[in-house]
């Protein structure tokens, strides 16, 4: 198979698996038991804490593990009930763990005000400043767009955010193993990750929480992770996360500068045999690797099905649902009108893609568009 769709999900590191796989096995004890077995178990969350909380600049303390990311923003959002000032302000294409969860807040009085993006998808600074309430509790802003990887500008937005004594939390699933992460630089107060966006196993995450912040448990019942998130630990799952995060922060610069050069490369001959193609979101300023692009007169679900038959990885634009294709909210933020929403794809790279299967999928995609053009004539 040609993969080309990392930024849905991405396969497991091979040195990840191995290390799951061994500790699976030899690792049984519960990490809250003070036997031998239980400390052993132990040590290896504490490794992984410590693992991802070197590759984002930030002390062991200050991180919880979770069952990934939209686990994480939950835990960030619906402690808003306890918080005093209840008015959230998010943008319009954040992921549903954060729109829907708001939704669902509105409910218990918690308030938000959605700000817009441009044509590009970034998000404008002084229009968070503007939103600001005297009851503005905390801004909640992704780091980069999983659709088209525009990245927002978090520390002038963390400036807004300091101005007015308010949270701010971002979501930086799509980030990590791309781009560096330095919380202390961002400005953020939380961040939340997710295992699988990077090589790790599923159902593992984490949050950043700032030493200072109080928080809530939103799965209560026992006193692991800080009394933050009851249940015994996914030991080995956390293992998966720490040492990914370890393994993608190193030499990250040579695997961006690999992305971009796969990028480049896709964009220029598949630009060459299909003329009047449109590329989504910002040429520079966007997640290495990442192309979102929309081609005139090709229902994106028809492409991705010839792909597909082709052993061609890809996704959607467009969000599906019980066989009901719709155009992409995310897209529709930007202001791109439903029937070109209906014909964009996003072809997002990855630490095995090659130059050599870039050239596959530029000729499969190309020979599968004539055959659509054809067969609706």
């Amino acid at each position: 198979m040609l993969y080309f769709d990392h930024s849905a999900t991405t396969p497991i590191h091979p040195d990840v698996q191995s290390l799951i796989n061994e500790l699976n096995q030899d690792i049984y004890g519960n990490p809250s038991s003070i036997h031998a077995a239980g400390r052993k178990a132990k040590h290896v969350v504490e490794t992984a804490r410590k693992q991802i909380a070197t590759a984002i600049n930030c002390t062991p303390k200050e991180i919880i593990f979770t069952g990934g990311g939209s686990e994480a923003n939950n835990l960030v959002l619906w402690n808003m009930i306890y918080r005093n000032r209840k008015h959230v302000i998010t943008s319009s294409i954040e992921h549903p763990a954060i729109l829907a969860v708001l939704q669902q807040l509105e409910h218990l009085s918690i308030t938000h005000t959605v700000v817009p993006v441009n044509n590009y998808g970034c998000v404008n600074p002084e229009d968070i400043d503007s939103a600001i309430k005297d009851d503005t509790g905390l801004i909640t802003i992704m780091m980069a767009n999983n659709e088209v990887g525009t990245v927002e500008p978090l520390q002038d937005i963390a400036k807004v955010a300091k101005k007015h004594d308010v949270l701010l939390h971002s979501d930086g699933v799509q980030v990590l193993g791309k781009l560096p992460i330095d919380v202390q630089k961002l400005g953020v107060d939380m961040m939340s990750f997710s295992a699988h966006k990077f090589y790790g196993p599923k159902g593992v995450g984490a949050l950043y929480i700032k030493e200072g912040i109080a928080m809530k448990p939103l799965i209560i019942g026992g006193s692991q992770e800080k009394s933050l998130r009851a249940g015994t630990e996914n030991v080995g799952g956390i293992a998966g996360l720490g040492c990914a995060a370890e393994l993608v922060t190193k030499n990250l610069s040579d695997v961006g500068h690999t992305l971009t050069g796969l990028e480049i490369q896709f964009k220029k001959k598949f630009s060459e045999q299909n003329p009047n193609i449109i590329y989504n979101g910002f040429e520079d300023n966007h997640l290495p690797g990442l192309i979102n692009l929309t081609i005139s007169g090709i229902s994106s679900d028809l492409l991705l099905i010839h792909l597909d038959n082709e052993d061609i990885a890809v996704s959607s634009g467009s969000a599906c649902s019980a066989g009901t294709i719709s155009p992409s909210p995310v897209l529709k933020a930007m202001g791109i009108n439903d029937k070109q929403n209906l014909e964009t794809i996003r072809i997002s790279a990855g630490r095995d893609n090659t130059s050599l299967e870039v050239d596959q999928l530029v000729e499969t995609m190309t020979r599968a568009i004539a055959t659509i053009r054809r067969n609706a004539q």
